[in-house]
Parts: structure tokens; C-alpha cells; sequence
């Protein structure tokens, strides 16, 4: 995406809608050896959630994210309930979210919140939306400056 030249500075993580958190973290342990790195509740987005990384990831590398819904009415849930459990995001990391958001906007596209929202650990994000972007929902995440 030329028009976010400067902004994107590594492939964040990809999302995973899934029904059952534990289950979902148990299964991705067991097999492929990821270790939760966060799991938090954020009731602004609807979701339980848990990043995971490979072991020795000092949180630099792609994570996974694992997505639940909180309630039936959640995103989430509406995702699962017309696509199953699945890849849900693709996120990349930005060094300026709201810049970030703006250049995409002056190209046309459309972003589905007017001012990025509070992501996990406190991080800034926002999303473009899935029609304008070959029907992948492209989340853009600002880490949180601690």
C-alpha cells in the first residue's frame, strides 16, 4: 500500500474469531507450541482475547490473536454466526494510527470508526473497511507507548 509508506512498520498479528477461548488457546499450545503473551477482556469491542506468540518472541514477531465473543450481539459473534470460526483480521502495526487513517482515507477508502478506539493493551486502533480492501478486514494498530 504505497499510500502507507512510513506508517506500517511490521505485520502486527492476525486475528482468529473462535467460539471458545480456553479451547481455542489450549488447541494452539498443544500443536503448534504458541504461549499466551496477554489475555485480557475488552468490553468495548465485545470480545475475550489472547495474544500468542512463538516461544522466545520478545514481542516484536506477528502474534496470533485468538477473538470470543463476549455476548451474541458482539462482532464477533455475527462473524462466527455467518462464517464460522476462521481468520477474521489481518493487523498491521503503524507508527501513527490516526495519520495512518487519514492518508487511506484521501485515497477513497473507508475506515469503520471516525477516531481510532482502544485495541488491546491499550493500544490505538482502527479498521478499513472489508469492501474496500479485497474483503480482508484490515486492522491498523498503534502499540501503546509504555
Amino acid at each position: 500500500m504505497e499510500e502507507l509508506r512510513g506508517f506500517v512498520t511490521a505485520i502486527d498479528h492476525v486475528g482468529i474469531a473462535v467460539p471458545d477461548l480456553d479451547a481455542a488457546i489450549a488447541f494452539h499450545r498443544e500443536h503448534f507450541g504458541l504461549e499466551v503473551a496477554h489475555e485480557e477482556v475488552n468490553e468495548e469491542q465485545g470480545v475475550r482475547e489472547a495474544m500468542l506468540r512463538a516461544p522466545g518472541d520478545d514481542g516484536t514477531g506477528a502474534a496470533v490473536q485468538l477473538l470470543a465473543p463476549l455476548t451474541p450481539e458482539s462482532t464477533i459473534a455475527k462473524f462466527i454466526g455467518r462464517s464460522g470460526p476462521g481468520l477474521q483480521q489481518l493487523a498491521y502495526r503503524v507508527s501513527d494510527v490516526d495519520a495512518a487513517a487519514d492518508a487511506l482515507r484521501a485515497k477513497g477508502l473507508r475506515m469503520l470508526y471516525e477516531q481510532a478506539r482502544r485495541g488491546t493493551s491499550d493500544s490505538r486502533v482502527n479498521f478499513v473497511h472489508p469492501k474496500d480492501a479485497g474483503g480482508v478486514l484490515v486492522e491498523l494498530v498503534e502499540p501503546a507507548r509504555h
